[in-house]
């Protein structure tokens, strides 16, 4: 405390001293110096005021009372300098990197990175968190962040090793055995397909259909009485499943095409045909329906020959086959004309080794998760194999045949279920058997990897095509503004934010009110497929826009009704069930489903939905035409009224609905009148031939001798989509 006390009365004094100094260089007198000074000064300052002092004494004072602060103030601990320049931070990144990402390595929040390009030429709207950033946006981000830049050679040249599984190479001829033939059946929707595998069979699978139509892939063994067995393939004929036909071609030796005597070659017809041709799969005709009496078997193989099927009888190699599938008349010709194709391909299989095979059709059972049926098309899949199908793996936990029989191993050409999936493959996938589960998922996440890798090629081309579109808006931006006065480029420019406002998903979703949401659930994976494909073809979209939030495979969940009631659409089951809990679920929450079991009734249902949304149609019925014959002004009050003099022509003229008025073809003017009078009495009606004066609801408006006057009526009638998925 004295320390502190001696330093203040040190500072005092050599502030005294200094301000001596001061006042001497002003000539100021002695008195003032006691003026200035309080009286509280050590005592000895007194003898200081009582005589002037010598200007080299103040000076020596003020030296040495500066000395001694020097020398304090040097024996105290030097605190460190902080350093002018502060050292950027060094971020490392890489092309291709996310939003989250670079957030995460700039150790910042993720609006930082939304901040720092939003003054730039992209689309801020379109950036996700996991959304990529190419070198552009990675540079302009950091720049502003004010940080440094490195660019991550491990992620630029990182490759990751391929761990994919692929099919083994050709087996020795030597090694292979014969093999069953693979037979698809296609053609015409309601030709008889099923109904001649019924017969073959000898079930009752058409009867089974829904409206006696195939919605399925089905595969079966049927043996013959010859002992031959062959597999085949029932594919749906209607239009919406163009996608299963073509799965069947690719999978089959042989295919039989059935073409109604009766009604001849039609559009699902030639459908298969080119399939069986892009496949490169040799083709049996079968002529169904030949014991009706209307049957033409001449004519559908002169209509074939346009499609280059050129049947025995006519010098091509297609062998044709007169059956009944109802009656079975002629079928064990279609059969042995069938094995008679098989031998001359010589159909042979390597039964030893990992097995391959082909997803035909996958599903959900409630009691054994996910199942696919498959056909195998090399090596013996036995129970415990590990399979590969797509982007999903499966322990085999029980295989089964057709008829739901528990099978303890598979040959080649032989229809299987399969039962110990982790997921749901898609139809149409590759199976390959691996040698553990450890090899499974490594090549399960490769796939995911590389699925993943391309996506993000996608979203890169696709970034940049925006930042080329938002580039050319700027540039044009500059352009219109680059003339403007400061200020009137700042309003324009707030105008348009003005208009421009940012809106939140669900805000957006309530203010699109012309759009239909759909969630999808299948019974099979193929299913879903056809109906996804027929949602392809829509084309409307100027008048509802179509918004597929979900799809998937198995029945209608608590989850469905959610998203649905999230996003206010509508839940579309195909041969699925919603349970009554669920069902009450989605009244509560005011959330349509709808449930079919043929597929043309499910889009026909879609497109009533559709039309719904679509606002009516305003029709126009006219009730009375007149002819305007004078034009002249009414007085009243202060104002003058123009008046048409008019004779009706045709109908009548009705006060209380609606007019128009034309000239040259063309409407001048659309509304009400406000006064129709027959020579001085106001009337409502005026009939054919009459004349009558009228006035319009509208001051400005001038009548010509010539207008016509039309009266009608308005309508409101329900409007249809434009969309046609072409069935």
């Amino acid at each position: 405390m004295n320390q502190k006390m001696l330093r203040l009365e040190n500072l005092l004094r050599f502030h005294t001293i200094c301000r001596q100094l001061h006042s001497l260089g002003q000539r100021r007198t002695l008195v003032q110096w006691r003026h200035l000074f309080s009286s509280g000064y050590p005592v000895w300052t007194a003898p200081l005021y009582a005589q002037p002092w010598k200007k080299d004494a103040l000076i020596r004072a003020a030296l040495w009372q500066y000395r001694l602060l020097v020398t304090k103030k040097e024996g105290r601990p030097q605190k460190p300098k902080l350093s002018l320049t502060k050292s950027k931070k060094e971020v490392e990144v890489w092309i291709g990197i996310t939003v989250e990402e670079l957030a995460r390595a700039m150790e910042k929040d993720i609006d930082c990175v939304y901040e720092a390009l939003l003054n730039t030429a992209i689309d801020i709207d379109s950036l996700e968190a996991n959304s990529h950033l190419d070198e552009v946006c990675i540079k302009e981000v950091i720049k502003k962040a004010g940080m440094k830049l490195k660019w991550s050679k491990l992620k630029q040249d990182k490759v990751r090793e391929n761990k994919d599984a692929v099919r083994r190479p050709q087996a020795d001829p030597a090694l292979l055995t014969p093999r069953s033939p693979v037979v698809t059946i296609m053609g015409h929707v309601d030709h008889g397909k099923t109904t001649l595998l019924d017969k073959l069979r000898k079930t009752q699978v058409a009867a089974m259909e829904a409206g006696g139509i195939t919605q399925h892939i089905g595969a079966f063994l049927v043996s013959l009485p010859s002992g031959e067995n062959i597999t085949f393939l029932d594919t749906p004929g209607h239009a919406a499943f163009s996608a299963m036909r073509a799965r069947g071609a690719q999978v089959t030796d042989i295919v039989i095409l059935v073409v109604a005597a009766d009604d001849g070659v039609m559009k699902q017809t030639v459908e298969s045909i080119q399939h069986a041709k892009d496949a490169q799969v040799p083709i049996v005709l079968a002529i169904n329906k030949c014991d009706k009496p209307e049957a033409d078997a001449e004519k559908v193989k002169k209509e074939l020959l346009a499609h280059e099927v050129v049947c025995e009888d006519y010098g091509g190699d297609v062998q044709a086959v007169h059956i009944s599938a109802l009656t079975g008349n002629n079928l064990l010709a279609l059969a042995e004309a069938t094995i008679t194709l098989a031998e001359m391909l010589e159909l042979k299989a390597d039964h030893t080794g990992p097995v391959e095979g082909t997803v035909i059709e996958s599903f959900t059972d409630k009691g054994r998760g996910p199942v696919t049926a498959a056909i195998i098309q090399r090596g013996t899949l036995r129970k415990g194999s590990i399979l590969v199908a797509g982007k999903c793996w499966a322990k085999v936990r029980s295989m089964f045949d057709e008829n739901g029989k528990t099978i303890n191993e598979a040959c080649p050409s032989m229809p299987v279920g399969i039962v110990g999936w982790r997921d749901l493959p898609s139809a149409g996938d590759e199976i390959l058997e691996v040698e553990s589960e450890t090899r499974a998922r490594e090549v399960v996440d490769w796939r995911k990897y590389e699925q993943e890798q391309d996506k993000n090629k996608d979203d890169l081309k696709i970034i940049k095509e925006k930042r080329k579109e938002h580039q050319e808006a700027h540039r044009k931006d500059r352009e219109k503004y680059g003339s403007l006065h400061w200020k009137e480029r700042s309003y324009l420019k707030f105008q348009a934010r003005k208009e421009q406002k940012f809106l939140k998903p669900k805000e957006k979703t309530e203010r699109d009110s012309n759009a239909l949401p759909l969630i999808i659930k299948g019974d099979v994976d193929g299913s879903v497929e056809a109906i996804l494909d027929i949602l392809d073809t829509y084309d409307a979209s100027h008048e509802c826009k179509l918004e597929l939030i979900h799809f998937g495979v198995g029945d209608i969940s608590e989850n469905d009704v959610h998203l649905a009631e999230t996003f206010g659409g509508i839940i579309y089951g195909f041969n699925v069930n919603a349970a009554n809990v669920i069902q009450q679920s989605a009244a509560k929450r005011q959330v349509k489903i709808k449930l079919h079991k043929i597929i043309y009734h499910l889009v026909e249902d879609l497109q009533e939905e559709l039309s719904s949304r679509l606002p009516c149609i305003v029709e126009e019925h006219p009730i009375g035409e007149a002819s305007i014959l004078a034009v002249f002004l009414v007085t009243e009050g202060k104002k003058k009224v123009p008046v048409a003099g008019c004779r009706v022509q045709k109908g009548q003229l009705e006060k209380k609905k609606k007019f128009k008025l034309i000239r040259n073809r063309q409407v001048i003017w659309k509304g009400s009148l406000t006064s129709l009078k027959h020579h001085k009495d106001d009337v409502s009606i005026i009939k054919t031939g009459m004349d009558c004066g009228l006035s319009v609801d509208e001051e400005n408006i001038e009548f010509k001798v010539g207008d016509e006057m039309i009266c009608y009526e308005e309508t409101e009638k329900e409007a249809k989509t434009s969309w046609d998925p072409g069935f």
